[in-house]
């Protein structure tokens, strides 16, 4: 069951919900972000780069 929190005008100011509820809906919006994430890569017209490379150079650029 879903509720609203609402202000001193009535005005919807937050939500209270389920937690399994939460979850799905978290789990939903990572989804569509990985979906989007990947039809981004798919029309990128940049070159791959391989892996390992990519892990390499990564490292050499972390703070040590």
């Amino acid at each position: 069951m879903t509720q609203f929190v609402i202000d001193e005008q009535g005005n919807r100011t937050a939500v209270l919900m389920d937690i399994q509820q939460y979850n799905e809906l978290i789990e939903a919006i990572e989804e569509l972000d990985d979906i989007h994430s990947f039809d981004e890569a798919l029309a990128s017209t940049e070159k791959p780069v391989p892996l390992d490379h990519a892990l390499s150079e990564i490292e050499k650029r972390r703070p040590k």
